[in-house]
């Protein structure tokens, strides 16, 4: 699949839906609200997320180009190889590319945001290094993608802040039920990935490795469910991720400092790549958040979730669970749209209603898939997509269905 069909299509089906809505429901703002849109999404994708991006990417490339002088990215490499030769085979034993994967995947588990996207960012890069094609990403790289856009992590901080914030009786009661839905979601686009690249999963190593992340998940709902209060629980969260982080750049000074590398050099000739690689996806991510906001302020989502109530009524299938769709609906597309639903489902409805328990659960079971197509595709400047988009728009979709089971057995 190709970014140029999907944009296109985006502005497209957004600008017939807003004819439609003039034409049948004269609704006279609707071309304004398109409109308007639009500029200010090009705004936001420039001053609030590239120039912000271009700092960070600047500091953590630079920390990266230190870790790698001092050998700790080879030595990560190594200790995962095993399994990640399996589910990258096009990746060799002990290529940068396992150091970086492993980076990035590990601080979106401590959900460090702002460590992750360079990491990811970097990750994208090396594996663009082996490939033949630099117009379409290899098999490495869209499973690299499509598990990026599960968004497993271990703790939905900033939404429980935000529930905390809102007034909710206990902030941490949908930790369990996002924790499910989004390892459903990650598991979900391994197994997508693995049978269109026809990857044996049932590998002694992977299932292994598998079973030992699941136990490890299923250790930490059993510890922090059963021996830390609410207020415990964010307090070891946010002490823990940060502390990792510490030590990370504590540990990869001193390697450095003990090969005798210029620590300072290395850092500086690193953070060099920030500002390139900020400037180099800010035409990509202008792109796609401006046809997202067209088919945001077109109202579409409006129209689906009122579908999908109408079908699953005259299904006889329960529907409480619709109010909270539009949270489900714009995750795939923008991430602060979707939070912008689930504050807005949670203040019409109740913090601590059961739609606006979903919508947390539904926000904290994925990642914002065209997003990071646009911005990690974009940065090496891969243009068709393959199947990437539809795995990671499968494990969104898995995703969903496990946060509405998972939310009814919870709260309703």
């Amino acid at each position: 699949m190709s970014l140029n069909y999907i944009w296109s299509g985006f502005f497209l089906v957004g600008f017939a839906a807003a004819l439609a809505q003039f034409l049948f429901l004269g609704d006279t703002e609707i071309f304004k609200r398109i409109i308007d849109g639009t500029f200010d999404s090009a705004r936001s994708g420039v001053m609030d997320i590239a120039l912000p991006l271009a700092g960070v990417m600047t500091l953590w490339l630079g920390i990266m180009n230190v870790g790698e002088k001092a050998g700790a990215i080879d030595l990560l490499a190594k200790l995962i190889a095993p399994f990640f030769s399996r589910i990258f085979p096009g990746v060799p034993s002990n290529h940068p590319a396992t150091g970086h994967m492993v980076m990035n995947f590990s601080a979106n588990l401590l959900g460090l945001d702002n460590a992750a996207t360079p990491f990811g960012l970097k990750a994208m890069e090396s594996l663009q290094t082996l490939n033949p094609n630099k117009d379409e990403p290899t098999d490495a790289q869209i499973m690299f993608l499509v598990l990026h856009t599960s968004g497993l992590t271990l703790i939905p901080l900033a939404i429980m802040a935000q529930r905390s914030i809102l007034g909710a009786a206990d902030p941490s009661d949908i930790f369990i039920p996002c924790m499910v839905a989004t390892y459903v979601a990650t598991m979900t686009g391994i197994i997508a990935v693995a049978i269109r690249q026809r990857i044996n999963l049932f590998n002694r190593v992977v299932v292994g490795w598998l079973g030992g992340i699941t136990a490890f998940i299923i250790g930490v709902i059993w510890y922090f469910t059963n021996f830390l209060t609410k207020d415990q629980i964010a307090t070891v969260s946010t002490v823990f991720s940060n502390l990792v982080l510490m030590l990370v750049i504590g540990g990869f000074i001193i390697g450095a400092l003990r090969k005798k590398v210029n620590v300072y050099e290395a850092f500086i000739e690193g953070a060099k790549g920030g500002i390139q690689t900020s400037i180099t996806v800010i035409p990509y991510l202008v792109g796609m958040l401006v046809a997202i906001s067209v088919i945001r302020n077109a109202g579409l989502l409006g129209f689906v979730v009122q579908g999908f109530s109408w079908l699953f009524s005259q299904l006889g299938i329960n529907t409480d669970f619709v109010p909270a769709l539009p949270t489900a609906l714009m995750k795939p597309l923008s991430g602060s749209a979707a939070k912008a639903m689930m504050i807005d489902t949670m203040r019409t409805y109740g913090v601590d209603s059961f739609v606006g328990r979903l919508a947390c659960v539904f926000q904290g079971s994925a990642d914002t898939t065209f997003y990071i197509v646009a911005l990690y595709f974009g940065s090496v400047g891969i243009r068709k997509t393959r199947y990437a988009i539809s795995c990671g728009l499968i494990a969104d979709f898995a995703g969903v269905l496990a946060a509405i089971a998972v939310a009814y057995v919870f709260f309703h």
